[in-house]
């Protein structure tokens, strides 16, 4: 506690002793406010989103359970239960979408997640310090592009007749528009998101690896340890930590895909493959006015999520030290 704390609380007058114990806290309390109050006001923002944002549309989560009629309002609309839950599970969608959820999630975990840890120990490598602020900003980059720039761009360098990417006539004699195929639409989805994002995502490592204490390594190559060595015995080790919480992280939303970039990318030729529970949602409680029924699937998706998360969690910390909680 510092000095200014201490003569703060030697200011209690003998008013406040009268008034009791809990005037004396609330004065106390009040103070400690008009010193913080900086911060006080930076946290009141994100907290208010959050309660705008987050919490309060919560409230809605009750139509999955009704027949919204928006002319009835939540309150007034029939209460039938599990009625879309089944709907939803009887769907000749259902499995489709919750398989192409998977798929491209498992897609993405397997080559998208450790890409971006051996890319920062590959910067880490690097002696050059202007080399390494070059490679940092071109790879940062993409990440910055807007969605709809890197469909464009992918339709663009894929087409049938102009596509300087397209290749496919050495396979099947002519070129075919590789962004409206099914064969070829996972590895376009997932190898775009993955250039996009593994430059910004080795961020979080490469400030993990800084903090690593210089004198490890340094200890380590008076012992004669190779780099490849020093990678694994102290490197890796320092940041598994921060690897397990990004990928608990990674594995509590497998039921999660974002629908921005999918809306923009598929077509009917590939809802086969290209279809997944949020662009599902979109499509019949947007599009298709079933409010009632999109809650109902965004629930399902976040609930199992929930579970997934909440599982894994608790497999590491059993396994290991780190968890979330």
């Amino acid at each position: 506690m510092d000095k200014s704390m201490l003569k703060q609380k030697k200011v209690i007058t003998a008013n406040d002793a009268a008034n009791g114990p809990f005037s004396v806290k609330l004065r106390y309390f009040w103070r400690l406010c008009c010193r913080d109050r900086q911060l006080i006001l930076m946290v009141i923002i994100p907290v208010v989103w959050y309660i705008i944002f987050c919490y309060g549309p919560m409230y809605g989560i009750q139509i999955a359970f009704k027949n919204f009629r928006p002319a009835r309002g939540i309150a007034g609309s029939d209460w039938v239960g599990f009625k879309h839950f089944i709907r939803f599970f009887e769907s000749k969608y259902c499995w489709r979408v919750i398989r192409n959820t998977l798929v491209i999630n498992i897609y993405q975990l397997v080559f998208g997640f450790p890409l971006p840890i051996i890319f920062a120990i590959m910067l880490n490598e690097v002696r050059s310090a202007r080399l390494k602020k070059f490679v940092q900003s071109v790879t940062y980059f993409p990440h910055f592009i807007s969605t709809v720039i890197v469909v464009s761009m992918l339709v663009q360098m894929f087409a049938a007749d102009t596509g300087i990417l397209n290749f496919t006539h050495l396979i099947y004699g002519s070129n075919i528009a590789v962004t409206n195929d099914p064969r070829y639409f996972r590895l376009l989805y997932v190898g775009s998101g993955i250039w996009q994002n593994f430059g910004f995502g080795s961020v979080l490592y490469v400030a993990a690896i800084s903090g690593i204490d210089t004198e490890m390594y340094e200890a380590a190559s008076i012992d004669g340890a190779s780099r490849w060595k020093c990678i694994w015995h102290i490197t890796l080790p320092s940041i598994l930590p921060t690897i397990m919480i990004q990928l608990l992280l990674r594995l509590g939303s497998m039921f999660s895909q974002g629908s921005e970039k999918i809306l923009l990318m598929y077509s009917p030729s590939t809802y086969e493959v290209a279809d997944v529970i949020s662009t599902y949602v979109y499509r019949e409680g947007l599009v298709g006015a079933e409010y009632s029924y999109g809650a109902a699937v965004g629930l399902f998706n976040t609930v199992v999520n929930f579970i997934m998360l909440f599982t894994f969690n608790q497999i590491a910390r059993k396994a290991g030290e780190t968890s979330l909680w």
